[in-house]
């Protein structure tokens, strides 16, 4: 490749992954066999140059790569009109350039609730902070965070560098978070994966966290919401939960038979502080609801559809909804998208509500289950966000204005 024997744009590709490992020292590259890209994502012209250049210089991609979501909905062009600006016609036109570089537009940034994922110790690159913490973390898969061009190269190349996560070494845990004191109810509340997500975090730092403690009914969207909210507030990108996660049947096993460095008792007083972190406005009058970041999965369609029971929203409440083309042909299989849009749901598919500009001027107090859209969100739109469970998203919504059942978590 670096000879161009496969063409410029490999040749390119490879000498970027190069670069790469000078920069991590690493001694040998791997192979991967999947790539999850984010650089189809907008963030100006030079995203569009930079595969334009590529498709000209004749790329192929050597491992199967699927897209991140984007910031126009290719489902949905009124959402973010690409008539209205050179930033959203861009944003269109790179979406479906890296459609014709091969990638496979599955517009998610929830790619591991979609069949074929990768499985337990396979290369893969990703680069969507959630993806990365969920497929280290969940599925045992490894990867480094990779930033967009290079996630590219090296989907063209089928080639990483041989460092940092990819390493045995580097993915024992440093630091426990013990949750095991909590009261049985907290414990059992879906909020309680997002607080305790947002507060591991900001205490990590650069160690790899493990957590003790959790419910053996602890699921893959629990476990969703801690890879978000956690790569979020802190950068994690692996994360061990005792017992559950494929790296760690055993304390031990998490901490490659080291004894435990440090660690933290999570009390209910650090969830109230990271709840209030994330939004404790309850003057403003509430204007919206926003679910789905990540893009919601199948299970909780389900829930949400129980929780609303066809009940509809109140008037001059937006809600919305964002998830993966996949995951929306499954609900509506099962008759539920048409159930909650009669109810004055909106689907969304292919992007997320909290990107700039704002989807149908979405602005003031913004209603989420999410810790990572209610921590992005208020730097990046007109809004002021305030986090609740799902039960109370909904009872929200329903009723018009913010209802809290489970403010004081102690």
């Amino acid at each position: 490749m670096l000879a161009g024997k496969s063409g410029r744009a490999a040749r390119f590709a490879m000498e970027t992954v190069l670069a790469a490992a000078r920069i991590d020292c690493a001694e040998r590259l791997i192979d991967i066999s999947f790539a999850h890209i984010d650089a189809c994502f907008y963030n100006g012209r030079a995203h569009l140059d930079f595969v334009n250049f590529m498709l000209e210089a004749g790329a192929r991609l050597a491992v199967p790569a699927w897209t991140n979501n984007g910031l126009v909905s290719l489902n949905d062009l009124t959402l973010r009109d690409p008539s209205q600006s050179r930033e959203m016609r861009e944003a269109h036109e790179l979406m479906l350039a890296y459609v014709r570089l091969g990638c496979k537009p599955v517009w998610t940034c929830a790619p591991y609730q979609l069949p074929g994922r990768p499985g337990l110790g396979e290369h893969i690159v990703g680069s969507e902070s959630n993806a990365v913490s969920f497929y280290n973390s969940v599925v045992g898969a490894r990867t480094n965070k990779y930033g967009d061009y290079l996630d590219v190269c090296a989907a063209i190349t089928g080639r990483v560098p041989d460092s940092k996560l990819h390493r045995d070494e580097n993915r024992a845990a440093g630091l426990l978070f013990d949750v095991s004191g909590l009261a049985p109810r907290i414990l059992g509340s879906d909020l309680f994966y997002h607080l305790l997500g947002h507060f591991v975090g900001r205490r990590s730092g650069h160690r790899v966290p493990a957590i003790l403690g959790l419910r053996e009914s602890c699921n893959e969207d629990d476990l969703k919401a801690i890879s978000a909210a956690a790569s979020s507030s802190g950068a994690v990108p692996l994360f061990h939960a005792i017992g559950i996660t494929p790296e760690a049947p055993t304390l031990e096993a998490a901490f490659r038979g080291e004894a435990v460095p440090d660690s933290i008792e999570v009390t209910s007083a650090d969830l109230n502080l990271a709840r209030a972190e994330l939004g404790g406005d309850l003057a403003t009058p509430l204007a919206a609801i926003a679910l789905g970041t990540p893009h919601f999965s199948y299970t909780e369609f389900e829930r949400l559809v129980e929780l609303l029971a066809d009940r509809p929203v109140a008037p001059g409440i937006d809600f919305y909804l964002t998830t993966s083309r996949h995951v929306f042909d499954q609900a509506r299989a099962s008759g539920w998208t048409d159930r909650l849009e009669n109810a004055g749901v909106r689907i969304i598919t292919d992007t997320c509500t909290y990107f700039s500009p704002v989807i149908n001027n979405l602005q003031g107090k913004v209603m989420t289950n999410s810790a990572k859209w209610a921590y992005y969100a208020p730097g990046m739109l007109p809004v002021q966000a305030v986090i609740g469970s799902l039960r109370e998203c909904v009872e929200s919504a329903v009723r018009g204005s913010v209802v809290l059942d489970s403010e004081n978590l102690a």
